[in-house]
């Protein structure tokens, strides 16, 4: 995300830019259009029916109650003057409902809307990204950011729009009544404005400031949630309370600023209407005695009324004010993530389902086979050639690092053919897994090429590459839902047989068997409930029914004791024969067996072989090799 400015104090300051936050907000409300021009309606006789009431009053005292007291006839009967008066307030109190009803359905119908967009455009971002920004700021761009959006809409935008309409009606009726206590309001309006232009200024960028600790936070408590055992076998706590605070402290101390003000607000506003009402009663009286402008006792209290009607939306408006910034705020931020740029794929070669013609050449098939091609399509016309997935995967004098001007891999050059098993040893750091994520493409290269069955991998779409290669990570990671349907997230389309046939190849099915409900045994939280071990072996099987030509092993047995290890290589065995092997492995004896293995030091590759030859070298893998040994 780009770092917001900062004043001098950390604070980050407004909204850079304003107009294009709030259209674009607003054109998620476009679809809803005939709904909002009902809600506008609405909104108009709600607030109408508040002057209205005020103006009928005047009639009430002068054309009735007073010609009574003087034993005058009066100018309409009680009854009926009542039933208008009970007519004026339903209408408002039904359009009220009306629109507040209208504007939470839509509220929940564009928050919907864009945490769809919000969630399906974190599929297309780089797993870059998830590198650079913490989980739980993430995560609150669904909950913190989006929650301040649904306040807005629900109920700062209509309220706004509601008091800004009723302070117009209320000023053209005091208009009506009296002009001359009209521009006697209005200098105290404009005393109340420049407090609350002096309060909008002083707190408006403490609530972004806020919005943005409640991200960070969000993103520590998620980081402390996930390493509670670390801390405690570390005794980290203290370290870790110590930094809460700190970050706490930040979010008090936005959070107080931006309140500060806000909440001193209507307390002053409040006390200035007090003192303009008696003001506006004791001039109005004073009139009316002298009988200076026509002042009736009915122009008084109908003015009295019609002020509260002026002045009390007024103070519905600047309260309102710190929930439009803070969903602004929230908006900016969700707009941020949003416009982060989307994983980029230039890709055109695809795979598809293939089968050999009568002359022996391969042509894409419409049904499932057996046989897959990459389709390439060649950009001079001449046509599209299939060639058949084989798992041959070649790099050559390839460069690459995290950001262009530190190198992390150097002049890397290799091939795995068919079937073979490459293996890649190293101290941490050495660039291992690196290799790996540039074979799926998580990242592209600086310099060099990457090739696959002979096709540059920056030719093939992307979920294609990936669809083609099956990964088994040392973290693993379960999602909440069946063992079935755990072992099925390698491929969606795997029947229940197939899934059961994955795991007893990655020999889980003993332990999945005897679970409370087998395949069919719920997890949550990242398989909690699960050992380590137990959680890599679904792991294992999730990528055996996947079925790939490739298979990447990232220290895929680290978490599994001795015992259990060697139960899973004669699985690991059978899932690798026939495939293209990349294996990460700090335990030598699973890669001895390898075509060859790689030796890495500082993002090159010094040593390459096979185990024998390693061994005859009596290099860097020899010193690993029997320190391993004696540290057995």
């Amino acid at each position: 995300m780009p770092p917001m400015k900062m004043n001098v104090k950390g604070v980050p300051s407004k909204p850079k830019n304003l107009k294009g936050t709030v259209g674009r907000l607003l054109s998620y409300m476009k679809p809803y259009k005939a709904r909002l021009i009902v809600v506008c309606v609405c909104i108009v006789l709600s607030a109408i029916t508040n002057s209205a009431a005020a103006l009928f009053m005047r009639q009430l005292i002068d054309g009735y109650i007073i010609p009574v007291v003087k034993g005058q006839t009066p100018v309409m009967p009680l009854p009926l003057m009542i039933l208008i008066v009970a007519a004026i307030f339903a209408v408002g109190i039904f359009a009220g409902y009306l629109y507040n009803r209208l504007m939470v359905t839509i509220a929940h119908s564009v928050l919907r809307q864009i945490r769809n967009e919000m969630f399906s455009h974190m599929q297309t971002l780089p797993i870059k990204y998830f590198d650079t920004h913490t989980h739980g700021d993430i995560m609150s761009y669904y909950t913190n950011d989006a929650d301040t959006l649904r306040q807005l809409i629900t109920q700062a935008l209509p309220q706004t729009a509601s008091s800004m309409i009723s302070v117009l009606a209320a000023f053209l009726s005091m208009l009506i009544v009296s002009p001359l206590l009209t521009v006697l309001i209005l200098i105290t309006i404009a005393l109340m404005m420049l407090f609350v232009k002096m309060c909008a200024s002083r707190s408006g960028k403490h609530f972004i400031g806020q919005q943005q600790m409640l991200g960070k936070v969000n993103g520590y408590m998620e980081e402390m949630i996930n390493g509670q055992k670390v801390i405690k076998v570390f005794t980290h706590e203290a370290k870790a309370k110590e930094e809460f605070d700190r970050l706490n402290e930040e979010l008090r101390e936005n959070a107080f600023q931006a309140n500060k003000y806000a909440n001193i607000l209507m307390p002053v506003l409040h006390n200035l209407g007090y003192l303009q009402y008696i003001v506006l009663a004791v001039a109005g009286s004073f009139m009316a005695i002298r009988g200076f402008a026509g002042m009736t006792l009915g122009d008084i209290v109908s003015f009295l009324q019609l002020s509260k009607s002026f002045t009390n939306p007024i103070s519905q408006i600047s309260q309102q004010f710190n929930n439009v910034i803070m969903a602004l705020a929230g908006a900016e931020r969700i707009f941020q993530h949003l416009d982060e740029v989307s994983e980029e794929d230039h890709g055109y070669v695809t795979l598809v389902n293939a089968r050999y013609d009568q002359d022996g050449n391969l042509t894409e098939a419409a049904a499932p086979t057996v046989i897959w091609a990459w389709k390439h399509p060649h950009t001079d016309g001449s046509g599209t050639t299939y060639t058949r997935l084989e798992g041959d995967v070649r790099m050559t004098e390839v460069d690459f690092g995290y950001v262009p001007e530190k190198l992390v891999l150097h002049d890397i050059s290799l091939y795995a053919k068919p079937g073979q098993k490459v293996a890649f040893v190293g101290a941490t750091g050495a660039g291992k897994t690196t290799i790996t994520n540039l074979i799926n493409r998580f990242y592209d290269i600086e310099d060099g090429k990457i090739r696959y069955d002979g096709i540059n991998i920056n030719k093939i779409k992307k979920p294609d590459l990936r669809r083609s290669l099956g990964v088994v990570l040392q973290d693993t990671n379960l999602f909440t839902g069946t063992v079935m349907e755990n072992i099925r997230y390698g491929r969606l389309d795997a029947t229940d047989e197939e899934c059961i046939a994955a795991a007893k190849l990655a020999n889980a099915d003993d332990f999945i068997t005897r679970l409370p409900d087998g395949y069919q045994t719920m997890l949550t939280g990242n398989g909690e409930s699960l050992s380590q071990g137990q959680r890599q072996l679904l792991s294992i099987a999730r990528a055996a029914v996947a079925d790939p030509p490739v298979m990447i092993l990232d220290e895929a047995t680290s978490s599994i004791d001795t015992r259990t290890e060697a139960l899973v290589q004669r699985g690991m065995d059978a899932l690798m024969n026939g495939r293209t092997v990349f294996v990460i492995a700090h335990r030598l004896s699973t890669v001895q067996n390898s075509d060859v293995i790689m030796v890495l030091d500082g993002g090159r590759i010094i040593e390459r072989g096979t185990h024998e030859d390693l061994i005859a070298q009596r290099g860097t893998y020899y010193q690993l090799y029997t320190g391993a040994f004696e540290l057995e």
